[in-house]
């Protein structure tokens, strides 16, 4: 009995110390396990951390090359856009393919042999014969009408083909006829060949993403340049994280924010190198009908005061073509060169303030007549010089109360100057602004601006606005922007009064083509229409 309980004794024994080995093991494989996953999980939301780090890094890589890798790209020109008649083959398919026509040898019937044709034989090979033939006769006049309705699908076909191969090259043509249309207008200066192909230029150009495509194109022939109105990136196309690392302590990945400066310092070189880029692919691709191009950045956005949409300028420059060629783009600091270029920078385009400020002026020392409605009385097609002075005057007060402003215009003789006043948050003025109106057949010379900037002196207003039914020379246009004062030809003023008044009206005269406006005070005035 006793060593019979020994026996078993030991035999639990040895299975306890079995069972214990085994959990033993059981846990240390637990403890390797756990420091695996551990470790897996570490490396894992390292690599994250990682990962998300060289994507914040290329997309300020990407930022800082918006300029350099515009420089790379080979200029759009008509020969790119020129249309190749792609043509595919004629291809009918089964209908190429003649069906095989009936074999009599398919249909004859074997003739009788040995004694079987003298038993009946010969006559059941004649009336096979007879039946076969018919049924032969049958397939093969089955055949022909197969055949004949597949001729004429095939010819249909081919004739198809032939009208799709030939709709095909004349709108090749076509395209490249008008493409060569808008070549000899390009290089004779005509507004329409000149935006069309600024406009192409411009849709071409690929940036990285989040970047707005809005812009407006517009060519003064009169003098022989471009206003570009162009959608600017909004803030949050900085990144406003430098990188991302992972705390082991938490189990967090935990952005690294980027300094507040940086990133507006960032936005306001990204705004110029857009600028710069703008200018030299409208350049580059353009000929020399094309002497200055006027870039207008604007942002899109919301006015936090007040909840309604505005779009403040951020950044307007102006580039004459052998000023602008002079520049080593690839090397230059882009706000460095904004600067060199004279250009009107937002202090803080970031928290985007505008160009020029508003400030708020006592409207009490005009005196002012009471409106007339001039737009009702104007016929679709009139001639604007064909409007009496103060009509005319009238009209433009109407034209600026359709753009958003009020406006008001002045007692004639008593104006000082000024034809009509306006104010507005909302439009590309400031304040106040005074407006003159000249109803001239010919060249508005820089004497008249020149006044202009005296009267606004006197009654210290913000802005003034020159508005013509003629043209302004190039000097005009320079002097007018280096002293706030807006400039409005003929045919900005016809495009003008067809947006905001929906009245189709003829400016008067525009300057000759291919010539270029003279600011010479003595020539330069033909004095305003009688």
């Amino acid at each position: 009995m006793a060593s019979g309980r020994s026996e078993w004794e030991r035999r639990q024994a040895a299975l306890r110390r079995e069972a214990e080995r085994q959990a033993r093991e059981a846990a240390t494989r637990a403890k390797e396990q756990e420091r695996e996953r551990q470790r897996l999980h570490l490396e894992k939301q390292q690599a994250t951390a990682e990962r998300r780090s060289a994507k914040v890094a290329k997309r300020i890589e990407e930022l800082d090359r918006v300029l350099i890798d515009a420089l790379k790209v080979r200029p759009l020109s008509f020969d790119d856009m020129r249309v190749t008649a792609s043509i595919a083959p004629f291809d009918p398919g089964r209908l190429a393919v003649a069906e095989p026509a009936p074999k009599w040898a398919e249909y004859a019937p074997l003739p009788p042999s040995g004694l079987s044709k003298y038993f009946g034989g010969q006559s059941r090979y004649e009336r096979a014969l007879l039946e076969e033939r018919e049924r032969f006769d049958n397939a093969v006049a089955h055949h022909q009408e197969r055949e004949r309705k597949r001729i004429g699908d095939l010819n249909a076909a081919r004739s198809a083909y032939d009208l799709y191969v030939s709709a095909t090259r004349t709108k090749a043509a076509s395209e490249n006829a008008r493409l060569n249309d808008l070549r000899r207008g390009l290089y004779a200066g005509q507004s329409e060949a000149v935006e069309w192909l600024v406009g192409k230029v411009l849709e071409k150009s690929t940036y990285p993403s989040g970047f707005p495509r809005v812009y407006q194109v517009a060519y003064r022939p009169e003098n022989r340049d471009l206003v570009v109105e162009f959608e600017l990136p909004p803030q949050s196309i900085i990144p406003d994280v430098r990188a991302y690392k992972y705390v082991k302590q938490r189990d967090a990945i935990d952005p690294v924010p980027r300094p507040q400066t940086e990133v507006k310092q960032r936005y306001a070189t990204l705004l110029a190198r857009v600028a710069l880029r703008t200018l030299h692919e409208i350049f580059t691709a353009t000929p020399d009908v094309v002497e200055a191009v006027v870039f207008n950045g604007r942002r899109n956005t919301i006015d936090q005061a007040t909840g309604k949409k505005v779009r403040p300028h951020l950044l307007s420059v102006q580039a004459e073509r052998n000023v602008f060629e002079e520049l080593v783009l690839a090397d230059v600091n882009p706000v460095a060169c904004l600067k060199r270029l004279n250009a009107l920078v937002s202090p803080n385009p970031y928290d985007l303030e505008a160009i020029e400020p508003f400030i708020t002026f006592d409207l009490k020392r005009f005196r002012f007549t009471e409106d007339m409605d001039v737009v009702s009385g104007l016929d679709s097609r009139r001639n604007l010089l064909k409007l009496s002075p103060t009509e005319f005057e009238h009209l433009v007060r109407e034209l600026f109360v359709a753009m958003g402003a009020e406006a008001w215009t002045t007692i004639p003789s008593k104006d000082g100057g000024v034809d009509a006043v306006a104010t507005s948050k909302n439009l590309f003025f400031g304040g106040v602004c005074l407006i003159q109106a000249k109803r001239w057949s010919g060249l508005v010379g820089l004497d008249a601006v020149h006044a202009l900037t005296g009267v606004m002196a006197d009654h210290n207003a913000t802005t003034g606005v020159l508005v013509t039914t003629s043209w302004f020379g190039r000097a005009s246009e320079q002097f007018a922007q280096r002293n706030r004062i807006t400039l409005i030809n003929g045919a900005e003023l016809k495009h003008l009064i067809k947006e905001y008044l929906s009245i189709d009206v003829i400016p008067g005269t525009t300057p000759p083509r291919n010539a270029r406006a003279s600011d010479n005070r003595q020539s330069g005035r033909p004095g305003p229409v009688q």
